[in-house]
């Protein structure tokens, strides 16, 4: 396990649009670009392994990508090797991280420099949420995944405990690049969860853009 004091000042920084990682959680990538490979290469020689997660803004003018400012660092814990040379990981959430700046220089990936302030909780065991109502959620999330045309292991998701179920369904669930975002900015599981179930009721009416989430 990483603790705050192995945590860098300088990671790669992956911006992939809706792939959403968070803290105690898994991500599968399939990396194959060679800037990708470069940056999966070069965190391999380091002693944490850490790749940053972060989402694209919608790009406006010339230069580089424009990043949210938070994004969330994970540890290579699994990967293999195609015949073609491409790669198959598995990033094991570490912590939430804010970006402070690009780091200058020639890369073919962006590295940036980040501050882990703020996030102590992500190093901790694993959070619950005893105001969670399964039996109000359960009709509420069945009605999504039949309307979206979602399928799901329900007997998982019955045995699955609190932070389990609501990060993967907030990682797994198909929301805009800003409604992934604000799930990872949520500060403790409890939000998450709030967040996750106004997201879900929001898609259910619809989407209606005369309603104004809150």
């Amino acid at each position: 396990m990483i603790s705050s004091a192995d945590l860098p000042e300088t990671i790669p920084v992956f911006p992939l649009p809706g792939a959403l990682l968070l803290p105690r959680s898994r991500l599968p990538l399939h990396i194959f670009e060679p800037r990708y490979l470069a940056m999966l290469e070069d965190a391999l020689k380091t002693s944490h392994r850490l790749i940053g997660m972060v989402q694209p803004l919608p790009q406006s003018g010339r230069g580089g990508p424009k990043l949210h400012s938070i994004g969330c660092a994970g540890r290579v814990t699994a990967f293999s090797e195609t015949d073609d040379g491409r790669y198959m990981i598995t990033l094991s959430g570490v912590s939430r991280y804010r970006i402070l700046s690009q780091v200058d220089g020639f890369s073919p990936y962006i590295r940036a420099n980040v501050s882990w302030d703020g996030f102590a909780r992500d190093l901790g065991p694993s959070e619950h949420d005893p105001a969670f109502d399964r039996e109000d959620f359960t009709p509420l999330l069945s009605r999504y995944f039949r309307e979206n045309n979602l399928s799901t292991d329900w007997d998982s998701l019955k045995q699955a405990d609190d932070e389990m179920l609501i990060d993967a369904l907030s990682m797994l669930c198909p929301f805009s690049v800003e409604d992934k975002q604000a799930l990872l900015e949520a500060p403790t599981l409890s939000d998450r969860r709030q967040t996750l179930i106004t997201l879900i009721e929001f898609a259910l009416r619809g989407g209606n853009n005369e309603e104004t989430m809150q």
